[in-house]
């Protein structure tokens, strides 16, 4: 997974995501992750939650993504 930055880049960690607090932002910020399709594939809008001034996925589904494959691979992942 690679998060969208502030700076209009790319990053692996979730604490460097961009967060925004209105849909109008978060539309405008897909319409740019989108527009980059080769940094990504695939942007979409994620939750997330701030606690304690740190950024945690706020669904079900990042949850489980954050914590890697779900299956057992054959090869390293």
């Amino acid at each position: 997974m690679i998060y969208r930055t502030a700076q209009q880049g790319w990053s692996a960690e979730l604490s460097n995501a961009a967060i925004v607090r209105t849909s109008d932002d978060a539309r405008a910020l897909l319409a740019e992750s989108v527009a980059d399709d080769v940094g990504a594939v695939g942007a979409y809008i994620a939750p997330v939650e701030v606690k304690d001034g740190k950024i945690e996925p706020g669904n079900l589904r990042e949850q489980i993504r954050s914590e890697g494959v779900t299956i057992g691979l054959s090869v390293p992942a």
